[in-house]
């Protein structure tokens, strides 16, 4: 599941039946670990939900792996279970948080996908993964709200975005364009060029920052690199003029 990994082999998944399981309990966990193996995770859901509702949800690692293959298997309402048992028992709690958001975005539960992404980032702040996610949810909700002509909370989300995610080529270049192309209207106004200047300048900074960030060497980043040169050199050209 995007990234999330099988975890039996980090505790012996192949082990006897433990104290607190009957042998009709135990028997099902290990057929459903076979049946993953096998990769059959319809088979491996069903196992492994039955053994948890024999022993009362308290196995974490198979809580874990059932959300996984509640995901394989396109059932995210099943998925958001049982990474949930997952997380509140704290096993692989990285992975179970990732688990569960993914499962929220799938339900388009927005409000708590995002809520879980913050809940994650403040509990592991140096995921890379978390940060990227909710990075580009905050981007994805500045383009809907910039097709709308919704500037002002375009440009809100886009700085959120890059809050989260300073790295964020896609949020720094549509501020970048926002800016510009505000800066262009403003232009046409004599009265209004103080604040003309005022944007080509954001728009500078934006584009000044994303530059070092796009490889010429690729060809999306080679599209990109000649729309924000262009600018740049329009910018540096009116803001002379402005001088």
């Amino acid at each position: 599941m995007r990234k999330l990994i099988l975890s039996f082999a980090l505790c012996g998944a192949m082990c006897g039946i433990s104290a607190q399981e009957t042998p009709d309990a135990g028997k099902l966990r290990n057929e459903g670990i076979e049946a993953y193996e096998a990769k059959n995770y319809q088979a491996a859901f069903d196992k492994f939900s039955a053994y948890l509702s024999q022993t009362n949800y308290q196995d974490s690692v198979v809580a874990y792996n059932c959300g996984l293959c509640a995901d394989k298997i396109q059932q995210p309402a099943e998925a958001l279970k049982y990474f949930d048992i997952a997380i509140q028992k704290k096993y692989n709690l990285d992975n179970a948080y990732l688990g569960k958001a993914n499962a929220l975005k799938d339900l388009k539960r927005t409000d708590e996908y995002e809520a879980t992404l913050k809940e994650a980032i403040a509990a592991f702040p140096e995921n890379a993964t978390l940060k990227r996610l909710l990075s580009n949810l905050y981007l994805n909700e500045g383009i809907t709200a910039q097709k709308a002509n919704k500037l002002d909370a375009a440009e809100k989300s886009y700085k959120e975005a890059l809050e989260v995610n300073p790295e964020n080529t896609n949020a720094l270049l549509s501020l970048g364009r926002m800016s510009y192309n505000k800066a262009a209207g403003l232009a046409k106004d004599a009265s209004k060029l103080d604040a003309a200047k005022k944007e080509f300048l954001k728009a500078k900074e934006y584009l000044d920052k994303l530059t070092p960030m796009l490889s010429p060497d690729k060809p999306a980043d080679q599209k990109r690199l000649n729309s924000v040169k262009s600018m740049q050199t329009n910018i540096t050209t009116i803001l002379n003029s402005l001088k």
